[in-house]
């Protein structure tokens, strides 16, 4: 029997192994580890001050949201292309969409309303403008089909913001 076969977990590095079965605590490691409790170290090659490493590494959740929301949100993953071009296309295209996003999140907090952003991006999925072409004068027009409240607000919003 090897440490590997008792667990996968980490307090398995403080057991000894003796004759066949026989387990035992290895009160050394533990005690030497214990030094390190409730520290935390980072790794960089930034060439930022401590501090600076320190207080971007706590802003770590803002990049982890945003991947995880890229994922489900958004749709962009997963990367099946091979060719760099296209990877990198596929990464700008989310990386724009993403923006949008975000930027249309702050305007609908701003302007205090009601619709969420996932209300929001659902609103737009029957949203329809039909552009037409007049035969005689050969002028583009375009018009928004009719929209409910909520299209029309959100519509009102945009319209206010961009």
């Amino acid at each position: 029997m090897t440490k590997t076969n008792i667990n996968n977990r980490g307090y398995s590095k403080y057991l000894k192994l003796k004759g066949e079965i026989l387990i035992e605590i290895d009160y050394d490691k533990y005690k030497n580890d214990n030094q390190w409790d409730g520290l935390k170290g980072y790794t960089t090659n930034s060439k930022l001050s401590s501090q600076k490493i320190i207080e971007n590494y706590s802003n770590l959740w803002y990049i982890e949201k945003a991947f995880r929301m890229s994922k489900t949100d958004l749709r962009i993953s997963p990367i099946y292309h091979q060719l760099q071009r296209r990877i990198e296309a596929h990464i700008c295209i989310s990386f724009t969409a993403y923006s949008i996003y975000k930027e249309l999140e702050r305007i609908l907090y701003k302007e205090k309303s009601s619709l969420s952003i996932e209300k929001a991006k659902e609103l737009t999925h029957n949203m329809y403008e039909i552009t037409y072409t007049l035969p005689e004068s050969k002028h583009t027009k375009s018009k928004l089909l009719k929209m409910d409240d909520q299209q029309a607000e959100l519509f009102q919003i945009v319209l206010k913001n961009f």
